[in-house]
């Protein structure tokens, strides 16, 4: 006699619903219908998560605030320049690079070797940097990274002399 397929699982919502599990190894089946058990059925969690898009996008809204805030006293703290580009891109910007500085301190100065002259060469040359879609490319990098893309940064990430930034 081989290992059922077919489990009917009560779940948590107290729906009962019959889950074929045929594509999990026989000897995780019975296992797998327990931890079911705990769960709402499919169509109760589907409507959970889609009734609470709207405090989803509260939160992510409230989050960006503050993340804006922390950026904004940030960049007045350690007189960094204001960003350039369009409009909608200027918070992003400012916050890719309040986040990807915060990194590079940390992995550099505080984990890393270097000194706080070290750094300071460093702040100078992200100073130089005002394209917020320069900021905005470099937000999935690490911060160990940030001299070497600073170093790569163009004329044109730089400065106001570029209109159709």
């Amino acid at each position: 006699m081989a290992v059922r397929t077919q489990w009917n699982v009560t779940h948590a919502c107290g729906h009962e619903v019959v889950h074929d599990l045929s594509d999990r190894p026989a000897d995780r089946r019975a296992g797998f219908a327990r931890w079911l058990q705990g769960k709402d059925c499919t169509a109760c969690w589907k409507a959970a998560r889609d009734g609470d898009t709207a405090s989803k996008e509260q939160w992510l809204a409230a989050k960006r605030a503050e993340e804006q805030q922390a950026a904004k006293e940030w960049a007045e703290r350690f007189d960094m320049p204001p960003l350039e580009g369009p409009q909608r891109a200027l918070d992003w910007g400012e916050r890719s690079r309040h986040q990807l500085m915060t990194a590079a301190h940390t992995a550099l100065v505080i984990e890393g070797t270097w000194d706080e002259a070290d750094w300071a060469e460093l702040e100078e040359k992200a100073r130089s940097v005002t394209r917020a879609g320069w900021w905005i490319d470099q937000r999935d990098a690490q911060g160990a990274d940030l001299l070497e893309l600073l170093d790569a940064a163009t004329e044109q990430d730089r400065g106001t002399e570029n209109p159709f930034r």
